[in-house]
């Protein structure tokens, strides 16, 4: 596989704190495992404390974003031969671990919030705050992409991802609003896309605390990635893997991941397959929330293979 190059200056800009790093390593008893698969490697912050903690453990890092995973490689230079960087998608766990002769893990790691890199990267069109080319895609490669959904789905299928995916309230506005201002002209940016939803809630509705664009941003992004039916079969598949005594954690960002992860941890146990660690999801202390915005939303939650 080849990693993209990151320079020294770069790499400097997207530096990336790795959200209840604390927590993650005391609940997923890290330092006496083997195997462990980071789910979601990004950047490799997650990655380098759980191998710095884990001194004879081996690590698999999976992502879909190869940019991502060219950082991790570098971020992960110090533990050489100690892990494998793969660019998939967790969704295909089994056949990942097939192919590398893995019969058994004893630690699944998943972080589901947006790298720094992604976010602060224009080009990756992820962001309203930055002008960009209206893209969202994890895996570049992939043909569908957020331009795609904006500029050719009806407004009624628009309104139904801004409502399912993102909560909407505003859904069906907003999507009429898309549809008559791209008989004009394409929606290519995403300023143009926020400048639009920006114009169609009214001033008196608006949430102080976020824009007005963050849910229609968050919707069309999942939709692009297809997030939420790969977190429920990337979990899945998870659990099936684990080890006996092997746990398995979850930082997810919103309340969507978050009914994923509880209703599969929940129907697991039920069955008698998990233990559940945290019986309610745990949230980063007041001093990471002030240092770290953007750790404030997240959650973790852990459970064990019986």
């Amino acid at each position: 596989m080849t990693l993209c190059e990151i320079s020294p200056e770069t790499k400097e800009e997207i530096r990336h704190y790795p959200v209840m790093h604390r927590e993650v390593l005391q609940l997923l008893d890290v330092s006496r495992r083997k195997i462990i698969v980071d789910c979601t490697v990004g950047g490799g912050s997650h990655a380098h404390n759980l191998l710095e903690s884990a001194e004879d453990a081996y690590l698999i890092g999976i992502d879909k974003d190869q940019e991502s995973l060219g950082i991790a490689s570098q971020r992960l230079e110090p533990f050489n031969g100690r892990f494998t960087l793969i660019k998939d998608n967790f969704s295909h766990l089994d056949t990942i671990l097939e192919k590398l002769n893995i019969k058994g893990v004893d630690i699944f790691f998943f972080d589901l919030g947006m790298s720094t890199y992604q976010l602060t990267n224009p080009e990756r069109g992820f962001s309203f705050s930055q002008d960009g080319p209206l893209d969202m895609r994890m895996d570049r490669n992939s043909f569908l992409s957020a331009y795609d959904l904006v500029n050719n789905l009806s407004e009624v299928e628009l309104e139904s991802i801004f409502r399912k995916f993102g909560e909407e309230r505003f859904a069906r506005r907003i999507a009429h609003f898309l549809t008559e201002a791209r008989k004009r002209e394409p929606i290519s940016t995403t300023t143009q896309l926020a400048r639009i939803i920006l114009r169609t809630v009214p001033l008196k509705n608006r949430n102080l605390r976020i824009h007005p664009a963050t849910r229609v941003f968050q919707a069309l992004r999942i939709a692009v990635n297809r997030e939420l039916e790969s977190l429920s079969q990337g979990i899945t598949k998870a659990v099936s893997l684990l080890n006996k005594r092997g746990r398995i954690g979850v930082i997810s960002f919103h309340s969507l991941e978050d009914r994923i992860v509880k209703h599969t941890f929940k129907d697991f146990s039920s069955k008698g397959n998990l233990k559940i660690i945290t019986k309610k999801p745990l949230s980063p202390a007041r001093e990471e929330s002030e240092e770290n915005k953007p750790s404030r939303s997240g959650k973790l939650r852990v459970a064990e293979k019986v």
